[in-house]
């Protein structure tokens, strides 16, 4: 489901009013607080990047929604803010938004009385609403729930997540661990597993605890070789995150060669240092620096990841304009077709291919795109523009 829903994304304006859809307010985010005071309303702040892949679904699958604009225009006032540019960098810092897309419910005192974080299917986007009208349904009702011995794992779950992104880690750790306790051994499922690896990004995260008082478990579902490469992952995540200053955009570099190559050896330290610049660059909108670290980065691709080769190709494809830079990235997106074949990067590749004139290879691999979308996950799974590809290049 995750990858039909990332196949199907694409790039989308970040602010607008839709004709049809959650109607979002533009203007300072104090005079959004003093509208909806007036109102007697809540604001609803979809707290957003400009990268951020589930913020753009949620612009293009259900915010356009009729049943989700019906509740949304009606019992709040709504507002879409880039959390890194202007006044949404303080409002991060206020609300401690650190992930993305995250969903504020403020009242008209500028005060959070619901949140919720990711990407969100129709109804449920619309309960997150309801839940947020609801006092049951605040963090300080639920934890005192909580503290009476509430077991329900839908409660349990819930409230791990509401209060990670309350900041309150301890809390969110305690839910977790009463989630999991009743699950031992077969009772831990493979549900279970990708629950905690989906929700786990850095050590920071209340999962990453259960990661690893849970190691047994999860090794039903992994070798211990996957186990410790994921481990360090969160590790590297975290480093790379702590040595990062969001406000000169620059990296401690010597902080985090030195943390990373504790974990990986000074040789590779410094190949993941170039990878976090190259993807903050991509971030930034730099692309003439993400360009040029990527081209140094991925000179021999056989030895490379697939998925890194086939997002480096797609980024390549929608910003490069240089021929050298189209025909690499061509390489890469092949290679990562050679790896193993799927709609996305098959798709990449029948776009650089068409992208770079070589209108023959595009239609092999837009034809090939779309049958393996269709046998893998249905015909709806299709992207739409692999079949305009088609179609433009008969």
């Amino acid at each position: 489901m995750i990858k039909k829903l990332l196949y199907a994304a694409t790039l989308v304006a970040g602010s607008f009013l839709f004709g049809q859809g959650v109607k979002f307010e533009e203007g300072k985010f104090s005079e959004i607080l003093t509208k909806a005071k007036k109102e007697n309303k809540l604001v609803f702040i979809d707290a957003y990047t400009s990268w951020c892949a589930p913020c753009k679904l949620m612009v293009k699958n259900i915010f356009p929604l009729q049943s989700v604009s019906d509740y949304y225009n009606t019992h709040f006032i709504s507002a879409k803010i880039d959390m890194e540019k202007g006044e949404g960098i303080q409002l991060a810092k206020k609300y401690k938004v650190n992930s993305y897309p995250t969903y504020l419910f403020i009242d008209g005192n500028g005060e959070v009385i619901h949140r919720g974080l990711g990407y969100f299917e129709e109804k449920d986007f619309i309960q997150l609403a309801k839940d947020a009208d609801d006092p049951n349904k605040k963090l300080a009702v639920l934890k005192k729930k909580f503290e009476k011995g509430e077991k329900s794992p839908e409660f349990l779950n819930n409230l791990a997540s509401l209060a990670d992104s309350y900041g309150d880690k301890e809390l969110a750790v305690n839910a977790l661990r009463r989630y999991f306790e009743t699950k031992q051994g077969k009772d831990f499922t493979e549900k279970d597993f990708n629950f905690i690896l989906f929700n786990t990004k850095t050590t920071d995260a209340p999962t990453y605890i259960i990661f690893q008082e849970r190691k047994d478990d999860i090794l039903q579902y992994i070798s211990e070789e996957e186990y410790n490469k994921s481990n360090n992952r969160f590790k590297l995540n975290t480093i790379s995150k702590k040595s990062y200053n969001q406000d000169t955009k620059l990296f401690d570099e010597k902080y985090f060669l030195s943390e990373v190559g504790k974990i990986v050896g000074n040789a590779e330290a410094e190949k993941y240092l170039q990878k976090e610049k190259a993807e903050k660059a991509l971030k930034n909108k730099d692309f003439a620096t993400y360009e040029k670290i990527s081209l140094d980065l991925y000179k021999d691709p056989s030895k490379e990841d697939s998925g890194e080769l086939a997002m480096a190709a797609w980024n390549f494809y929608e910003k490069a304009t240089d021929k050298f830079s189209l025909e690499r990235a061509t390489l890469w997106a092949q290679e990562a077709v050679n790896k193993g074949e799927d709609p996305m990067n098959t798709g990449t590749l029948a776009n650089l291919y068409n992208k770079i004139g070589d209108k023959k290879n595009a239609k092999i691999w837009a034809e090939k795109s779309i049958e393996i979308a269709t046998k893998q996950y249905g015909k709806e799974a299709v992207d739409p523009d692999m079949i305009k590809l088609l179609d433009s290049l008969k």
